[in-house]
């Protein structure tokens, strides 16, 4: 109960949105979910703080995934990413601009957005306008549910304190805990793998 009081604080959901912005960290849908069941709640004034810290720390996030793209550069990616979909990735990126590329993120969980955040700085796309554009996504995303939940949602919090309910965010939690231990996995022997010398 401690935990889902944290989350459900701006200091808790800044936290969650900058790690689910990070290659490091997997929890597809995780932050969407805890900003519609607080906002379901009928709070204006915490739902837009917990908007203003969902926004800012998923910026936070991606700043650093946007960054460490660019240090890996474009022949880094493929420690990272699946090289198949890593084909589309490039080809997907060099069709579309910088705005189009941040709309992207507006797609419903679970489309993975953050490898297309890693890619962006390994590609250089345009810095400035691609994160102006993918700011006003998260807050057109972000704002718009927790609008639609504080409207609609007085179920959501009677089902939130379910059996079922507990026991999925439980479940969910397991899952974003393994996965996460992959994508670190993943990424330290991509770096050991980068560092060995070439023979």
């Amino acid at each position: 109960m401690r935990l889902i009081a944290l989350l459900g604080s701006p200091v808790g959901i800044f936290v969650l949105a900058a790690l689910d912005s990070t290659i490091f960290f997997s929890f597809p849908g995780g932050l969407d979910a805890a900003i519609i069941l607080f906002s379901a709640q009928g709070d204006p004034a915490r739902s837009m703080l917990i908007v203003a810290a969902a926004v800012a720390g998923s910026m936070a996030g991606a700043t650093l995934t946007f960054w460490t793209g660019a240090r890996i550069g474009d022949h880094g990616l493929d420690g990272y990413i699946a090289a198949a979909r890593l084909e589309r990735m490039r080809e997907k990126i060099r069709r579309t601009g910088s705005v189009r590329l941040a709309a992207l993120d507006l797609v419903p969980p679970p489309f993975p957005y953050t490898p297309f955040i890693l890619a962006a700085g390994a590609l250089d796309v345009d810095t400035a306008r691609f994160f102006v554009a993918l700011t006003t996504c998260r807050v057109i995303r972000f704002g718009g549910e927790a609008v639609l939940a504080s409207l609609y949602g007085r179920r959501l919090v009677v089902w939130a304190h379910s059996r079922l309910a507990l026991s999925l965010g439980f479940a969910a939690c397991l899952l974003a805990a393994g996965l996460t231990v992959a994508s670190v996995a993943k990424a330290v022997a991509s770096s050991r793998q980068q560092r060995r010398p070439t023979r």
